[in-house]
């Protein structure tokens, strides 16, 4: 099965083009021992700033982390190889203290990279990034799907469907692969976002970098909901390896009564489902209480900390971040104290 779309090399060249406000003072491409004929594998890692962790290719924009390259080759090291991995990381400026995130906690490449860094002496440790809300697609794709959600959220997709009816006409456009079009479509989303509820991109050339790699790639479904001419809500999908991934959404401020944004989600809903014939549907990022309605699973996503010992840098790193965890399970069990008001009464003079 192919890597996710966060794996892939078209990803971590267009963050790295676009996708830093200050870029990583350095960056590696470190292989992975693999056995002869079973592919190629390695991880990208960089140093933020001079005399920070080795850490993660990636930011904000990034919704998970894994090697890049074959999963066979990955999947074939032996615990030995990765312990030689681990060795070798200790070498690279910064490798004193590894940070990794976000991480899929059930994978077989994070077991055995922790197991590697242990094995080669360093301390390790988990921490928790963010909720991951995802869906399986059940047999019969959408129309299953559709009935499986709460009669709400149906509800307001075939009013805001109505309610367009009587604003005028209004259509979905959604884009796929490079053309013209797509630069229309970039434009409108560019549009949408600008009179959303979100923040300003911090990075702006990165979602357009994003939406053309996307399409170079196959990956991009660019859905626009239109009311005559005018862009009302959209969202940037990635499909890739039998998953689709919804990663940037938004609609214009004030048109909540037309449910833009769920009308259009229902839509690329439909597409992925029945059109790309996806496995899996997933929010990414953030715990929100919609994605609840939409998705019928939940997971964690999780960070890999490891400290060398035999650094002052890592041992000192490695004892504050054991004592800020100690301290932060002691805070845990302290029973709730609930302190209640005295009743009012008149101040005596």
């Amino acid at each position: 099965m192919p890597g996710d779309v966060f794996e892939t090399e078209a990803w971590f060249a267009n963050l790295r083009a676009h996708g830093f406000e200050r870029a990583p003072h350095r960056h590696w491409t470190c292989s992975l021992p693999v056995s002869l004929g079973a592919g190629t594998a390695h991880l990208h890692l960089m140093q933020q700033a001079p005399g920070q962790p080795l850490a993660a290719l990636g930011n904000y924009y990034s919704c998970l982390y894994g090697p890049v390259g074959s999963a066979q080759a990955v999947g074939e090291l032996s615990a030995q190889q990765w312990q030689a991995f681990a060795k070798a990381l200790r070498q690279l400026p910064g490798g004193a203290v590894l940070r990794l995130q976000p991480l899929d906690a059930d994978s077989a490449w994070l077991a055995a990279l922790q197991g590697g860094l242990q094995a080669a002496g360093y301390w390790t440790d988990r921490f928790f990034c963010f909720g991951n809300h995802y869906q399986i697609v059940p047999q019969g794709g959408f129309a299953a799907y559709w009935q499986q959600r709460p009669s709400a959220l149906r509800h307001s997709v075939e009013r805001g469907r109505r309610r367009l009816d009587r604003a005028g006409t209004w259509r979905i456009d959604i884009h796929t692969g490079a053309s013209t079009d797509v630069d229309r479509a970039l434009a409108a989303y560019q549009a949408v976002y600008a009179q959303s509820w979100k923040q300003p991109e911090p990075c702006p050339g990165f979602m357009p970098g994003l939406v053309r790699t996307a399409a170079h790639e196959g990956w991009l479904r660019l859905g626009v909901l239109w009311l005559g001419e005018q862009p009302l809500a959209a969202q940037v999908w990635l499909v890739h390896g039998g998953k689709a991934n919804i990663y940037k959404l938004a609609y214009v401020k004030g048109q909540d009564r037309l449910s833009p944004g769920s009308v259009l989600t229902a839509a690329l809903m439909a597409h992925a489902m029945d059109v790309d014939g996806v496995r899996e549907v997933d929010y990414l990022s953030g715990d929100d209480a919609y994605k609840r309605d939409w998705m019928a699973q939940r997971r964690e996503r999780v960070g890999l900390v490891a400290f060398d010992p035999r650094s002052l840098h890592g041992l000192w790193a490695g004892g504050r971040h054991s004592m800020g965890a100690w301290m932060g399970r002691m805070v845990q069990r302290l029973p709730v104290v609930v302190k209640q008001k005295k009743p009012w009464a008149p101040r005596e003079t």
